[in-house]
């Protein structure tokens, strides 16, 4: 395939792929810079409600329980102590007709000064984000989207690629010409084009086939959480008490006692203060007869990560995973989440991936301007394909390479695939 033919088809390739993904892009990077701000929005939406009013130390945690089901007639089911002592404590409370809310607490005396359905407003965000909220076939249509944003990674950076007297970076022209808007198009492309692809691979693993396909790969291999120790059950996680676990170990079973009475959440948390808790904690009541305690470190770096399951009936530590007890496949995969997520390097970081979410809508509103500009006899098309044809094979091996790693994205480009070579037949006919 000579150059101008690979350029034409790359370039088609890439415009079927904005086309596809981009308004879904749109609705993550939008849903994403929001939740890169999560503490923010909070504070600002709840106001009050985030912050202590009472001076003095904490009650106890058992006491603390007890007020809070006194005053909202439902059963605590976790506890969280931020690492601010300024910050009211968030408290997990199931209700007698089967809603969670979680209440905002003065563990001065217990006081619940407001309370939220689930998660509140920021996890609806989040669930918006992975589509969760539609159920399976939107965290599906996450996991497409995301390998199709890969392809238009790479088929950007192959368009962009200085060839000539082509600069890698220029602004040529005015808004009124189309050079102006290739240029820029281009430009922002080449400056977060990174960031893009490394969204788009670090969202993966929460895709609902190929990320349990990719846990179960590096569970298998000895790469992934650290095995539970026998007795374990074949008992998992509730959903909330997994909202605070590591990727990693979200789907795996829990170690189990045989006793289901319990100590009580303040030895737990002294318990866990022993092993190094001694900070920001999230305390998941056992929610089964013989179910653990799950004490949790909500960590900012990946590195801080730390899982510890209490026995019930006695105290004796179940299973205490670390960071550093995962395998190597996992702590690769945790850190690319917590990176993700603008969390791992502090407020660079955050910048960093706001970057990229502002960045996709400068993209989509760029190629909008030269698609409309590029039109001819009024009339709004794709790119030209290449000539001669066959030098497509190429482009699409490689597409379906990628498809091969992704495989509901490839069951795509596959049907894109016949769909752009029944065109061709429909247009020499």
């Amino acid at each position: 395939m000579d150059s101008t033919s690979f350029y034409r088809t790359v370039w088609r390739w890439h415009f079927y792929a904005g086309l596809i993904v981009m308004p879904v892009l749109l609705w993550l990077a939008t849903t994403g810079a929001l939740y890169l701000y999560k503490p923010e929005i909070e504070r600002a939406y709840y106001g009050g409600w985030t912050q202590r009013h009472l001076a003095g130390p904490p009650v106890s945690l058992a006491q603390i329980a007890r007020n809070v089901e006194i005053q909202t007639h439902g059963k605590v089911t976790r506890i969280e102590r931020p690492a601010d002592p300024g910050e009211s404590w968030r408290v997990g409370v199931a209700m007698p007709d089967g809603a969670k809310r979680t209440a905002f607490v003065d563990p001065a005396m217990g006081l619940v000064l407001g309370s939220m359905n689930g998660g509140g407003l920021m996890e609806t965000v989040k669930e918006l984000h992975s589509l969760a909220i539609t159920g399976p076939v939107g965290n599906r249509l996450v996991e497409i989207v995301g390998g199709w944003a890969i392809l238009l990674c790479i088929t950007g950076f192959i368009l962009w690629w200085p060839r000539g007297t082509y600069r890698a970076l220029a602004l040529r022209g005015s808004p009124r010409h189309r050079r102006f808007w290739r240029d820029f198009h281009a430009s922002t492309g080449a400056l977060v084009g990174g960031v893009l692809l490394f969204l788009a691979l670090t969202g993966m693993p929460w895709s609902g086939v190929w990320g349990g396909w990719l846990r179960d790969g590096v569970n298998a291999a000895g790469l992934g959480r650290p095995a539970a120790p026998v007795p374990s059950a074949s008992e998992h996680a509730d959903h909330e008490t997994t909202q605070t676990l590591p990727w990693s170990m979200r789907d795996g079973a829990m170690p189990m006692a045989h006793h289901a009475h319990s100590i009580g959440p303040d030895r737990v948390a002294a318990i866990a203060a022993g092993r190094g808790m001694d900070g920001a904690l999230s305390l998941s009541f056992p929610k089964a007869p013989g179910a653990p305690w799950v004490a949790t470190v909500p960590a900012t770096r990946v590195q801080d990560s730390h899982v510890l399951f209490v026995d019930p009936a006695d105290g004796r530590i179940l299973q205490d995973a670390r960071f550093a007890d995962f395998g190597a496949g996992a702590q690769g995969i945790e850190w690319g989440i917590y990176t993700h997520q603008g969390q791992q390097y502090g407020e660079i970081n955050r910048l960093i991936m706001l970057a990229g979410c502002v960045g996709i809508w400068l993209l989509a509103a760029s190629s909008l301007m030269l698609w409309w500009k590029r039109r001819r006899d009024g009339r709004l098309s794709a790119p030209p394909r290449a000539v001669p044809e066959h030098g497509m094979k190429g482009v699409a091996t490689a597409m379906l390479a990628i498809g091969a790693l992704f495989p509901l994205t490839g069951a795509t480009m596959v049907v894109a695939l016949i769909g752009e070579k029944l065109m061709r037949r429909g247009a020499k006919a």
